[in-house]
């Protein structure tokens, strides 16, 4: 078996897990290849590989069963755009602090990777969105796993974003800026700017105002098979567009749309995982600090 793993950063308490999953998979006689970046992290603690057993966003995943993702749910973020239309099978193990898409605990790795040589998982696909521009604005990566977004840059004014759902127009939203979100990416951005907790299955985009001026303008639900197409203006000429973790500078004459991508991400959910499970825990629904 052949394992890609990606990671961000190792912090100073999580060297000890870093290490102990290279060990586990080393036990398992798999071969092993790390992204570069992750890499240059491994070498700083003393664990790093050498250059036959590196990849990065153009190459070296050929014949990979597996793709690791150490770190958060930013690193899983990363991790997807790393795989892209390959649709490898991607194990998110959490080392860093909330862990919302990253649910496996690093107390847990062995564990894990156990239950992985198993089979005692089953695979999740998840949409993601995608953006089309008339300038390649993100580098040949225009997909995401969570959400686009439109905010205003270097000034306190509102921008206006228009938008508009399959060449009808919707609203044009005063705001602070414009989220369209995944299912998976409700629980992000969008969930902080009001919007709401959508089931992964559930085949929709969700669009989010960011502190719109008119309190009546609220989030709104739509079938991913939609394309959603703005028209941008304020008092900068510039504006800010992300997607996941990745942001760009972009004027107003850009034109950009959002639709589901053809391609999806492949996330292993290891046997009795529960995504209602999480919501309770990481949101603390239920909690009641008197008890």
């Amino acid at each position: 078996m052949k394992i890609a793993i990606h990671g961000r950063k190792i912090e100073k308490e999580s060297s000890q897990y870093v290490q102990q999953l290279l060990t586990c998979v080393r036990n398992k006689g798999s071969e092993i290849v790390v992204s570069a970046s992750f890499n240059e992290r491994l070498k700083e603690v003393g664990l790093g590989l050498d250059g036959s057993a590196i990849f990065d966003s153009k190459a070296g995943l050929d014949e990979v069963d597996f793709v690791l993702s150490v770190g958060g749910d930013g690193t899983l973020l990363e991790t997807v755009s790393y795989v892209g239309k390959l649709e490898l099978p991607i194990v998110a193990i959490n080392t860093g602090r909330l862990g919302f898409l990253a649910t496996i605990s690093k107390e847990t790795i062995p564990q894990a990777i156990e239950a992985l040589y198993d089979n005692e998982f089953s695979f999740e696909y998840r949409t993601l969105v995608k953006v089309h521009s008339d300038s390649d604005i993100f580098n040949g990566k225009n997909f995401g796993l969570n959400d686009f977004t439109i905010l205003k840059k270097d000034t306190s004014s509102m921008i206006t974003v228009h938008a508009y759902i399959d060449g009808e127009y919707l609203n044009s939203y005063w705001a602070d800026g414009l989220i369209v979100a995944t299912p998976t990416g409700s629980t992000g951005y969008s969930l902080s700017c009001g919007g709401p907790v959508v089931l992964p299955q559930s085949n929709n985009f969700i669009i989010t105002p960011v502190s719109p001026h008119n309190l009546t303008v609220r989030p709104m639900v739509v079938s991913d098979n939609s394309v959603i197409s703005f028209e941008i203006e304020g008092r900068s000429k510039n504006f800010l567009v992300s997607l996941d973790t990745r942001s760009y500078t972009v004027d107003a004459s850009v034109q950009m749309a959002v639709s589901k991508e053809d391609f999806r991400a492949k996330l292993v959910k290891l046997d009795g995982y529960n995504f209602l499970d999480t919501l309770r825990m990481k949101l603390n629904w239920g909690y009641d600090a008197r008890n």
